[in-house]
């Protein structure tokens, strides 16, 4: 039998934990996965190029190719997964990323370093499609609810990741940088090691005739896919184009790209599931898409006009525009959860995942250069283009989405 104390049953009923169950055991598995994740990825430049002794210039190359490298593995993997049962491959995917951080510590030459972050990222890949058809069996009646509740439980843990790393980097010695290579290891392990806990899922057997790669035959799929990663080239502006613009570019205190951090993070944390209510099919993610088009298109306009202005204005449009862009962050993601999922046939969810994991995988290796020539280099017309482009995307994806609704492949 087991006993619920009265602390719980009010986090329970509140919404700020869920019930005992796989759900629970697959949140905080991710949650530490997240605290791990990101006390190296906020600290991993400094560590290629203070510890390990590498250029900017290597650790940049060594990370595009490792990006484009770990998207070749989400397709095969996520077909595994819906063959094998994705908690057995999630499991397995988890421990090669422990192993592939691990060796990190070995590096000290720049074709080593390609080398391990080429494993790194394919094993990244690989995790991310196998847990997909998880997230999708365990959602429960509320699945868009529970997904929510998974982004903003991972975006509580990358904040407390980022001041662990804000500690590593104020000692800024070899062995704190070891201890955060090591301890990212470790919650892999962790994280393995709770998702042992979950339940053994059966495949879901595919329909006569279903062909083994059914999700590159899937064209709208993929249109939806590629819309999704232009949306998601939106995660960049706060992360890398903001705080180059802050500083270089306005008045504002510099400070403020800490803040701005913080209080998008925030945000999510309180306001994502609250978002996901009403969202429950396909037509409404689209509209949450579309609204969230308007939205990036809004803050990014306040952003781009903080340039000539007085620092005190310019931090106020700065913390507008980044609450507004944030709110567009929250519907997108309600949206790119619901259809990621829903238009994906329930025997291939893994596969399915492995494609849909193509789109922001591209964006994260193009935002660098992208938002690089718009935002900064150009400027505040950059910005505004850039708004202009989210705000296309979004007034498609409804006529894209009906489109995939009446795919035949849909009815499989």
């Amino acid at each position: 039998m087991t006993t619920t104390f009265p602390a719980e049953s009010w986090l329970v009923s509140r919404g700020i934990m869920l019930e005992r169950g796989p759900r629970r055991t697959l949140a905080a598995a991710s949650f530490v996965n997240m605290v791990g994740s990101g006390v190296f990825m906020l600290s991993a430049a400094l560590f290629y190029t203070r510890s390990v002794g590498l250029s900017v210039a290597q650790v940049g190359l060594g990370l595009g190719i490792g990006g484009l490298v770990g998207l070749l593995s989400g397709i095969p993997v996520g077909w595994l997964a819906d063959r094998r049962g994705p908690r057995e491959v999630y499991r397995l995917m988890l421990i090669v990323q422990a192993a592939a951080m691990a060796a990190m510590v070995l590096v000290h030459s720049f074709w080593l370093f390609v080398v391990v972050v080429c494993l790194t990222e394919l094993a990244g890949s690989a995790s991310s499609a196998a847990r997909g058809p998880l997230v999708r069996a365990l959602a429960g009646e509320q699945p868009a609810k529970f997904r929510a509740y998974l982004r903003a439980a991972v975006n509580l843990a990358a904040s407390i990741g980022a001041g662990l790393a804000a500690l590593v980097v104020q000692l800024d010695t070899h062995a704190a940088y070891l201890c955060l290579v090591l301890g990212n290891a470790l919650s892999f392990v962790v994280s393995a090691v709770i998702v042992s806990r979950l339940p053994s899922l059966p495949p879901v057997p595919p329909p006569p005739g279903t062909g083994r790669w059914i999700a590159l035959k899937d064209h709208s799929y993929i249109v939806v896919t590629a819309l999704d990663g232009v949306m998601s080239l939106q995660g960049e502006v706060l992360v890398f184009a903001l705080p180059l613009w802050i500083v270089q570019h306005t008045d504002a205190p510099r400070w403020f790209v800490g803040a701005s951090a913080l209080a998008s993070t925030f945000m999510v944390v309180a306001l994502q599931v609250r978002a996901s209510r009403g969202v429950d099919g396909n037509a409404s993610a689209a509209q949450a898409w579309r609204r969230s088009g308007w939205a990036f298109l809004a803050g990014m306009t306040l952003i781009g006009l903080a340039a000539g202005v007085p620092g005190w204005l310019a931090a106020l449009m700065i913390l507008l525009g980044v609450g507004v862009h944030t709110i567009g962050e929250i519907l997108q993601a309600v949206g790119s959860f619901e259809l990621r999922y829903n238009l994906a046939p329930v025997h291939a969810q893994g596969q399915y995942s492995g494609v849909f994991g193509f789109g922001s995988g591209l964006a994260g290796v193009a935002a660098p250069s992208l938002l690089g020539f718009l935002c900064i280099t150009w400027g505040t017309p950059g910005w505004l283009l850039m708004g202009g482009v989210f705000v296309a995307v979004g007034q498609v994806i409804p006529y894209v989405v009906r489109w995939a609704e009446s795919d035949p492949l849909r009815s499989r």
